[in-house]
């Protein structure tokens, strides 16, 4: 028998569908103000200095963390209770998530390899799991519920392996001492959680924030920071009655992400002027390879190592999932908007490279999103 959703799972799965829908709309709104009259005044608008950051930095730094916090704590709830949990399961998502990223990369690469647009191999690596999700919701019933739940385990995959990307490439000249705080307090926080047993999360929270300010200023991307704090907080499926402080936060940030976080990054990462400087540049590598690498690098790299995996006998299709059904879910894997832009600004210094990349992530993604619906509409019945 297909099994069918959870009741948190049906949760989840609303939250991150609504946050496409937003998204979407503020994308739109970013575009437009960006290519109207206003809109000197609206790029202006995110590069004033509050403090020691621009507002686009606050935003890409400080509200992208909890971003990261929010998808940590689901990864490790993934981990303990979720599809993740159980080796065999976890191993079809776990092979989908790495052709997803190789292909797209290797595409990049190969085009860009020794120009000065190289370090965008990572760019097309990205999925939205809020666009994937609201793409499979609108095609109702034609979609199998494990469909979905493999989906989401591979895009949470994918979002741990660009983390991991950001983490060990994409960073500035790294100040030690810094570096040596955040791990100190990561430490004494991980103290917390195990030997110790606190509960509370206010300890856990203001460690949080004192990690990001030595990642910081260490040069590591501080979004990084909200990552390391989920896999601090205490994670149970019980304590004393209650949910745990992982589950009390993941539950809380739902929202707040989805309805505050991600439509600022939106509105502030989004808003290209589409001129004919940026239109040139969609025919240069860079821009092919993020386009490639999407609409074609992600299906075949997803399809190719799901069929390794069955293959090899270390997994099998889940229920009621066809091969049809896995090259649909790898073309809307092709996807990647936020984590493809956020990987976007820590690649490229220069902006017409800034630019033409965010363009082409815009076009693949809504390239993706149309070829994945119209296959799954066509082929997956």
């Amino acid at each position: 028998m297909v099994p069918t959703l959870s009741a948190a799972f049906l949760r989840f799965a609303k939250s991150e569908q609504f946050a496409g829908i937003l998204l979407i709309g503020c994308t739109v709104l970013s575009l437009a103000l960006a290519n109207s009259p206003v809109g000197g005044a609206y790029l202006g608008l995110w590069r004033i200095e509050l403090g020691p950051l621009t507002l686009e930095h606050w935003i890409n730094d400080a509200l992208m963390a909890v971003f990261f916090l929010l998808i940590g704590l689901e990864l490790e709830r993934e981990l303990y209770v979720g599809e993740l949990s159980d080796l065999r399961s976890a191993l079809l998502p776990a092979f989908a998530a790495v052709g997803g990223m190789a292909a797209p990369a290797l595409l990049h690469f190969a085009l860009n390899a020794g120009s000065s647009t190289q370090a965008g191999f990572g760019i097309p690596m990205a999925t939205d799991i809020a666009f994937a999700l609201g793409v499979l919701a609108l095609l109702g019933p034609r979609v199998p519920p494990a469909l979905k739940v493999f989906v989401v385990a591979f895009a949470v995959i994918d979002d741990l392996g660009a983390i991991v990307l950001i983490a060990t490439v994409y960073t500035s000249g790294i100040a030690m001492g810094w570096l040596a705080g955040a791990i100190g307090i990561f430490v004494a926080l991980l103290l917390l959680n195990r030997p110790l047993r606190v509960m509370s999360l206010a300890p856990y929270l203001i460690g949080g924030v004192a990690m990001w300010v030595c990642l910081l200023n260490a040069g590591v991307h501080a979004s990084i920071a909200g990552v390391m704090l989920a896999f601090a907080i205490p994670f149970t499926s019980r304590v004393d009655g209650t949910e745990s402080p992982s589950a009390r936060l993941e539950h809380a940030l739902h929202k707040p992400v989805a309805w505050i976080v991600l439509p600022f990054f939106a509105l502030a990462n989004t808003g290209v002027p589409i001129d004919p400087g940026a239109l040139a540049l969609l025919a240069a590598p860079n821009s092919l390879g993020i386009v490639l690498g999407l609409v074609i690098g992600k299906p075949v790299g997803v399809a190719l190592m799901c069929a390794l995996a069955v293959g090899l006998r270390v997994s099998a299709l889940p229920p009621g999932v066809r091969w049809a059904h896995i090259v649909g879910a790898g073309l809307l894997g092709g996807i990647g908007f936020t984590m493809s832009i956020f990987i976007t600004n820590l690649a490229f210094a220069d902006t017409a490279f800034v630019n033409s990349s965010k363009l082409a992530i815009l076009l693949a993604s809504l390239a993706a999103a149309c070829l994945g619906a119209a296959w799954l509409r066509l082929f997956a019945r």
